[in-house]
């Protein structure tokens, strides 16, 4: 499919996601090496019996949000929706979602340490609902699991370091093929690396969230660290979404270009 072939929408919004995938692909700079190697270190020193019982319950979360009906929105898909439909509904989403993560984090910044650690799941649930409203705006329903696994990779390209992001990538922009090919959904949750993923979570969000701990300013850094990583969030996913859109509309294209020779 040539370029032309897009709307001038579309292709205004190609050129950022091309953007934006470049900058996933991009080398960690020298801050961002050091800082992975000072959690990487850090992890070197917590007992394999503590990393065992966070990855187990990080496991656990996930996976009730992700195979459970809890989470799946009441309305339907935007079905035939434009691209720019489906951005300006995501727009809205974002907005909404950032003003509920930052109010959570205010709450709980407030609260002390007991709620501050408290805040850690409930963002995480904040964060996989905005994602379950977001495919929704773009058009796939999460009633197939095969989308609640699409979330997972778009939660990880978010919150994980550089050095990850590229192999995420490639995952993201090739998921209809690799989706074709998954097993039963029991049978593909045991091949997710769950350690990778609470481990490069946790790292990403370390120290924003560590300050909402500090007394006196709890509150304060509560609001703007998860207005901020919803904003991550939202830039991550609009883009993954947008990239998996524009491969349709191609793939569609194609076909009917072939059905007509």
């Amino acid at each position: 499919m040539k370029f032309s072939d897009y709307s001038i929408y579309e292709q205004q919004t190609l050129r950022k996601v091309k953007l934006w995938e470049i900058r996933q692909q991009k080398a960690p700079n020298r801050i961002e090496k050091a800082s992975k190697s000072v959690s990487t270190n850090i992890n070197k020193l917590i007992p394999e019996k503590v990393h065992k019982t966070i990855t187990a319950t990080v496991r656990g979360m996930f996976q009730t949000t992700l195979f459970g009906m809890n989470y799946i929105p009441q309305s339907d898909p935007l079905a035939g929706a434009t691209l720019a439909e489906s951005d300006a509904k995501a727009e809205e989403l974002l907005s909404l979602y950032k003003k509920i993560a930052a109010a959570e984090g205010a709450g709980t910044g407030a609260g002390g340490i007991l709620l501050g650690l408290a805040d850690f799941p409930i963002l995480i649930g904040i964060k996989l609902k905005f994602l379950f409203e977001l495919a929704h705006a773009y058009g796939y329903s999460t009633k197939d699991y095969r989308e609640r696994l699409f979330i997972l990779y778009v939660f990880q390209i978010a919150f994980s370091s550089p050095a990850k992001k590229p192999a995420l990538l490639d995952t993201i922009k090739n998921w209809h093929e690799i989706a074709s090919g998954f097993p039963a959904a029991d049978a593909y949750m045991d091949q997710v690396n769950w350690l990778q993923l609470q481990q490069e979570y946790r790292d990403t969000i370390d120290f924003r969230k560590m300050l909402q701990l500090v007394p006196g300013i709890g509150a304060v850094v509560g609001a703007w660290a998860n207005f901020g990583l919803l904003e991550e969030l939202g830039v991550a996913g609009m883009n993954s979404f947008r990239i998996r859109r524009l491969a349709d509309k191609a793939r569609l294209d194609a076909g009917s270009e072939q059905s007509s020779e």
